[in-house]
């Protein structure tokens, strides 16, 4: 049987092990890039997994003054598209560390 010493130890190793995990999956979903799309492809917004917006795309045609308003509608929509991408690469990638530690599925870590 362990000792109480020797359970805190073993418990404090894993904290540690998964505070680790935790800061290689934040830095994991920095490099995952997701592409979210509108307008058929005119409007394209990337994104890392963790939300930050890389770069936007709109196609030259649709540089019209009158084509202002569609034009912002179509940036918030791939805004969106891409938005909803990085949140499903998110979740994955906490899913795949989350079963890598053990842990059921569908368990929610705080912070994560």
């Amino acid at each position: 049987m362990q000792s109480m010493e020797e359970m805190m130890k073993a418990a404090q190793e894993a904290a540690q092990k998964i505070q680790q995990q935790m800061s290689d999956a934040q830095a994991k979903l920095e490099e995952i890039e997701v592409e979210g799309v509108a307008g058929g492809g005119m409007v394209t917004v990337k994104c890392t997994a963790k939300g930050r917006v890389i770069g936007v795309t709109i196609d030259e045609s649709l540089m019209k003054p009158e084509e202002k308003q569609m034009v912002e509608d179509l940036v918030a929509a791939a805004f969106n598209d891409a938005r909803q991408k990085a949140d499903a690469a998110s979740a994955a990638e906490m899913e795949r560390i989350q079963g890598g530690m053990g842990l059921p599925p569908g368990f929610k870590m705080p912070g994560m």
